[in-house]
């Protein structure tokens, strides 16, 4: 009442349905507020950001092709590959004696296990009788050449030479005389080499089985170190080979 009389006696009639300002500081604030409008976070600002268009997409990188993704996983693979067969090589070098040791008890293990499949088939498939039997003679004889070989070291270095022996004997017999009695086969001269080789050899290891075996030991070590370096080479090789390829192919 205060307030209607005062501007009464300033001489402005307050005009009906208009409500009286609050003065100059009401009205700065009201500019204020309206100037600045309340903010919700950022997630007020992402969204005005993506309204005004200032947001930028990166492209998506080009679709990789089969044979581009098959020519760098098979340089990767190679590579691992040589790698292992490079260490392996060296610990074999090294630890020649343990190595052939370690060699024994693998080669038993190997013997169990073929020897327990070789009996599961005999009595668990529909063969003939005959085939079961041979089955079963084969499983029961790998069980018990597999305990041997576990029984200490030089029992499985033994049964490993022998067995590597008696393999290349008849390996050299049969392309020996595949050779001789094929004329027309290529590399007649090469295969027949081979195969008389191949048995010397297995001759050799049935004779003097812990001494051949352990030269045998350092050719396989030479071997693997020589195979580990000509991979990890190939892979790099075949990894210059790869960037030629475009990604999308």
């Amino acid at each position: 009442m205060s307030r209607t009389a005062g501007v009464v006696r300033e001489g402005r009639t307050p005009s009906p349905g208009r409500p009286l300002s609050a003065g100059p500081s009401a009205a700065l604030g009201l500019s204020w507020n309206h100037d600045r409008a309340p903010s919700t976070g950022p997630a007020d600002d992402d969204r005005k950001a993506h309204a005004t268009g200032t947001a930028r997409h990166e492209p998506e990188p080009p679709f990789e092709g089969p044979l581009h993704a098959l020519s760098r996983a098979a340089w990767q693979i190679v590579l691992v590959t040589g790698v292992a067969s490079l260490i392996l090589g060296v610990l074999v070098l090294v630890w020649p004696g343990a190595s052939l040791h370690v060699a024994g008890v693998l080669f038993g293990v190997y013997l169990l296990i073929a020897g327990v499949f070789q009996l599961v088939a005999a009595f668990g498939t529909h063969r003939a009788t005959s085939l079961r039997v041979l089955a079963f003679i084969s499983g029961a004889l790998s069980i018990l050449l597999g305990l041997f070989c576990l029984r200490g070291p030089l029992e499985s270095i033994l049964l490993l030479a022998l067995w590597i022996g008696i393999g290349w004997l008849i390996r050299g017999i049969t392309q020996t005389t595949a050779a001789v009695s094929d004329s027309r086969m290529p590399a007649r001269g090469w295969q027949i080499f081979l195969g008389t080789v191949t048995f010397l050899a297995g001759v050799v290891l049935i004779v003097s089985p812990f001494k051949s075996v352990a030269v045998l030991t350092l050719v396989a070590g030479i071997w693997l170190v020589v195979v580990g370096i000509v991979e990890i080479v190939t892979a790099f090789g075949i990894r210059g080979r790869a960037r030629q390829i475009p990604r999308t192919l």
